[in-house]
């Protein structure tokens, strides 16, 4: 049995539920912290259970090249590899193929590429990115896809669409097929889940065309991916505005690789189940940090004698014991550490949004939270 997924609470197109996997169950909406390369960068797995991390996000293409799939396989699967026994989802490597590498040539079989570690030539199938996953053995797992660029014509998001729909179809054989074959299926009740993912560019009927025809194939969840490729974020919001009434309500949406704080509130007041993102690792790595008051550069100058937490309002382990000017004084000195606190507070920080947004939905109080966090986005530290 596939994950099984539930409806709470409504407020009034926001949902809170809950998704079962064989690795424990997740409260939606949920943020999931990227995980790349099995390990969320800077943060040892324990202070992740210790923020309350429910699920998170590997990747295909990278485990792929290092360790191997194969190696991780042998070990187990990820959860093992990597000692979490919490719920893991993993990409399907599209994203990266379009992001990493250059010199691609796409065709109906698959995709040519090179691998950014060496050059080596690469060949991925619909097929060969489901056999990865299925031995990456991640509790959710999504189809094959193609991620069109930003800006691209109406043929071109056209072509890639047809391609992203007819490569779904042949994931989802493949892993009817050999979906057995999870490296700990003989010690759980319930399978990996497959995914599809909705493509179309920027255009609403393409969106539209895909979400039907992947509807018809019955995924127990659906992606909308192919956003944050660098289009305006009024456009962002369109497409998922206008994309998640066409997915079943009674299955998870999930929006792939968005955003800031303020907007992940306004996805799921807009009935959004599952969101990830590089953000508050990758700003943290520069000094960014998310607040209750808005962003912070802990680079400024004027940090350097202030004994406030980064956010009074946060009760994390950072704000808990150290102070702006700490903080400030180990990013100016290269000491890794700063990159190992400012991450452990963005993630608490997105993590208790969307513990808050959840709380809101409960009480049905969620377009104040909305009205409060717009008000955030517009300060500065």
């Amino acid at each position: 049995m596939s994950l099984t997924f539930s409806i709470c609470d409504i407020d009034p197109s926001a949902r809170v539920g809950r998704i079962q996997t064989a690795h424990g169950d997740i409260e939606t909406p949920v943020f999931m912290p990227v995980g790349t390369l099995g390990s969320v960068k800077g943060v040892p797995q324990h202070l992740l259970e210790e923020l309350d991390v429910q699920i998170l996000l590997g990747n295909t293409y990278h485990l792929y090249l290092r360790p191997g799939h194969e190696a991780i396989r042998e070990m187990g699967g990820l959860h093992r590899f990597m000692s979490w026994e919490r719920s893991i989802l993993t990409d399907s490597g599209g994203f990266q193929v379009f992001s990493l590498s250059e010199l691609r040539k796409v065709t109906e079989q698959g995709v040519e590429f090179r691998s950014h570690l060496d050059g080596s030539s690469l060949f991925f199938t619909p097929e060969r990115s489901i056999e990865i996953q299925i031995a990456l053995g991640a509790d959710i797992i999504v189809a094959f896809d193609e991620c069109t660029e930003h800006p691209a014509s109406r043929e071109r998001a056209l072509e890639s669409m047809e391609m992203t729909t007819r490569w779904a179809r042949r994931s989802k054989e493949y892993f009817e097929v050999h979906k057995e074959e999870v490296p700990w299926a003989a010690s759980q009740s319930k399978r990996q889940s497959l995914f599809g993912i909705v493509q179309g560019g920027m255009y609403a009927d393409l969106r539209r065309e895909c979400a039907e025809r992947l509807v018809e194939m019955d995924f127990p969840g659906y992606a909308i991916g192919g956003l944050s490729v660098g289009e305006p974020r009024e456009l962002t919001r369109e497409i998922i505005a206008g994309t998640l009434p066409l997915l079943p309500k009674d299955k998870p949406r999930y929006v792939m690789g968005v955003g800031y704080p303020e907007e992940i509130v306004e996805y799921a007041a807009m009935g959004v189940d599952m969101m990830d993102c590089v953000l508050p690792t990758r700003a943290a790595r520069h000094g960014l940090l998310f607040t209750s008051e808005g962003r912070m550069n802990i680079k400024n100058a004027r940090f350097a004698r202030d004994h406030r937490p980064a956010d009074p309002k946060c009760r994390c382990l950072v704000c808990s014991r150290y102070t702006r000017a700490y903080l400030r004084h180990l990013f100016v000195s290269g000491e890794p550490l700063a990159a190992v606190l400012n991450t452990i507070h963005n993630l608490a920080h997105y993590l208790d949004t969307m513990r808050s947004v959840r709380h809101a939905i409960k009480l049905g109080e969620l377009q104040a939270k909305l009205s409060g966090a717009a008000r955030a986005s517009e300060q500065t530290s």
